[in-house]
């Protein structure tokens, strides 16, 4: 007996989640991204079927663009619920910039959205709904907006992005659309049909409602062509990885998360370009244009020794300092030579034994920690009580002593001498009253130390501190 098409899409569906579950650990539980549509109503109905529902949770993202996403949020809610699945959802506000969609502010607000419950939730794997028409649509997206091989790969069945807590599963990426309709409608599930999908504005529209029936009549293979092609994309773009990996490594300087300018410019653009996104994906930074690259290779050839670069890309800078090149977060249009800086409110602190002093007009953090009397940094309590604390920042001309019996030296002199590029010296100087104590990316001023060291040297169960500066991207 021919089995129905009811029953067969019954079985590829719970055959592409079984073989799913029996990738992971005995028992491991399994995120599902659940927004209420068709394809992901299958996918957490099936895991439950396979997996259990204690294996589960359902995790829905509202990202409020819509007036009946709150009709959404507490439908995919019940669903869950009927099915004993634990259910979990956060609210993003989806904040587009200059020359951003729509749709990719609101994908980049759910992935960010999806990753906070994963971390939350404490889960092993995250699982996706997308199927064989999404990475057909994604391959013919990407050709049309002349995306390189990174683009043409489409959506990987498993991938584990830089920075997402877990591994993002795709396990009915080989289904057809119509197949999990199919499944749906055998098992009277109930979904949303969310009226944005039929706006034709949206190129992902576009391609479903008026382009692909039409390949589809000419090219009924097509699917499979395209899932091909995104397969062969996939694997040169590894071995473009693979090349990027080894030219990283011999680009890098003796300073962390930067590059040899003079050994990035002996190769030539292609794998100049190549190493630069590589690069660029390590650090967490979003793809450039194929143009900003291009004009960011331009600048390093043509500013010589000079320290003019500007690329401006995803709230970062790309600098040049001392033949070496960084990306650097903020404006790089924002002043960064000392004498530019102009004048800042002061922060002040009457410090009560705080372990941490939040700057956020610096965007950093003063991080206080208990030492011992002999540690070459420690700082006695008693003189960070003696007068308040100010932060403020440069005006030029301030000095400091870095040695014991060395001569006092500009900061400025200071900086140079230890390579710090211009622009990373809008620091805030720490000051007990009037008297400079600390200065980040220097240290502790020893002229103000050694009198405070003496005053506590017969002091019993005196305290000590050292002092650091973290920048809010670094501190943990």
């Amino acid at each position: 007996m021919t089995p129905s098409a009811d029953t067969s899409a019954d079985r590829l569906v719970i055959d592409a989640v079984g073989v799913a579950f029996t990738a992971l650990p005995a028992n491991a539980r399994v995120a599902i991204a659940y927004s209420g549509g068709v394809d992901s109503t299958v996918l957490l109905d099936a895991a439950v079927r396979v997996g259990g529902a204690a294996r589960c949770i359902a995790f829905h993202i509202h990202h409020g663009l819509s007036p009946n996403a709150d009709d959404w949020l507490a439908h995919c809610k019940a669903f869950a619920r009927e099915r004993g699945v634990e259910f979990a959802s956060l609210h993003v506000d989806v904040q587009r910039a200059a020359g951003v969609s729509i749709e990719a502010a609101a994908r980049d607000a759910r992935y960010r959205a999806l990753d906070a419950l994963c971390a939350q939730h404490r889960v092993q794997v995250l699982w996706l709904a997308q199927h064989a028409d999404d990475q057909a649509e994604t391959v013919l997206l990407q050709l049309l907006r002349g995306a390189g091989l990174a683009g043409l790969a489409a959506m990987a069945p498993e991938h584990l992005p830089s920075g997402a807590p877990v591994t993002r599963v795709r396990p009915l990426l080989h289904l057809l659309r119509a197949q999990l309709e199919r499944y749906a409608h055998a098992r009277d599930l109930r979904w949303i049909d969310d009226e944005s999908n039929a706006d034709t504005r949206y190129a992902r529209n576009a391609l479903r409602h008026d382009v692909l029936p039409a390949l589809a009549v000419h090219f009924p293979g097509f699917r499979d062509a395209l899932a091909r092609t995104a397969a062969h994309a996939a694997s040169a773009q590894r071995l473009l990885d693979e090349l990027a990996r080894v030219d990283l490594q011999a680009l890098r300087s003796d300073e962390a998360d930067a590059l040899s300018r003079d050994a990035l410019l002996a190769l030539d653009d292609d794998r100049a370009a190549n190493v630069l996104r590589y690069w660029m994906r390590t650090l967490g930074l979003p793809a450039a244009s194929t143009a900003r690259l291009t004009d960011a290779l331009r600048q390093l050839r043509e500013i010589g020794d000079a320290h003019s670069l500007r690329v401006d890309h995803a709230g970062h800078a790309l600098r040049s300092y001392r033949g070496r090149i960084y990306w650097e977060a903020g404006d790089s249009a924002d002043p960064a030579d000392e004498t530019a800086l102009g004048e800042r409110a002061e922060g002040i602190l009457s410090w009560q034994g705080e372990s941490v002093w939040r700057l956020p007009q610096w965007r950093g953090t003063f991080v206080f920690s208990d030492v011992a009397a002999d540690d070459p940094d420690a700082i006695p309590v008693a003189m960070l009580t003696r007068a308040p604390l100010i932060a403020r920042s440069r005006r030029g001309g301030e000095r400091m002593r870095c040695a014991a019996s060395g001569p006092g030296r500009t900061l400025k002199n200071l900086f140079q001498e230890r390579g710090v590029p211009s622009w990373r010296r809008d620091v805030p100087l720490l000051f007990v009253g009037d008297e400079l104590l600390f200065v980040p990316l220097i240290g502790a001023n020893r002229a103000a130390l050694d009198e405070a060291g003496q005053q506590q040297a017969n002091v019993p169960d005196a305290r000590f501190v050292r002092i650091e500066w973290r920048e809010d991207l670094t501190l943990a």
